[in-house]
């Protein structure tokens, strides 16, 4: 965006400490110091400033997470694929199709995760211990919120 890493680095903490801490916590901090709890909330928020703005990383977000069903769910919210970042689909873990008219089910309750095209049809190939075990990915239940976020009609939603 344009700024030094320093100059970004203190607005983004001065804009977590304003929009994300509680009470007598608010207060600029160094991460050198500070408690794990204040660490790792900065973290996740962070990680939520990173797929909402699609910003290139080297590493894999998940690896950087303590609450893996957290991070899924920004991922959803974000439509950015839990695996690689980029722009994703909502794969159902809980097999649609095939029988399951995606149309007619509903669906709230139904275990999904983000995927791009490629991990999507990585998932297909490979099965759902590749996103659990290898990939250390979880799918998370789908809610009303995340399901009107794509667009599912309410008839798949309960509405």
């Amino acid at each position: 965006c344009g700024e030094l890493p320093e100059s970004m680095k203190r607005l983004m903490k001065m804009d977590f400490v304003v929009n994300r801490m509680e009470g007598i916590k608010k207060q600029l901090f160094s991460l050198s110091d500070c408690d794990m709890t204040t660490a790792r909330e900065f973290i996740d928020y962070l990680i939520d400033f990173v797929l909402e703005h699609a910003v290139p990383v080297s590493v894999p977000l998940v690896t950087l997470c303590d609450d893996i069903k957290r991070y899924t769910y920004s991922c959803l919210m974000h439509k950015r694929c839990a695996n690689c970042g980029r722009k994703a689909d909502m794969h159902h873990f809980d097999a649609i199709g095939m029988g399951r008219d995606r149309e007619e089910v509903y669906q709230i309750g139904m275990l999904v995760i983000p995927l791009c095209r490629k991990c999507h049809g990585e998932a297909h190939d490979r099965g759902k211990s590749w996103i659990t075990d290898d990939l250390h990915l979880e799918p998370i239940p789908l809610t009303a919120e995340i399901g009107k976020k794509y667009g599912l009609t309410r008839k798949n939603l309960g509405n």
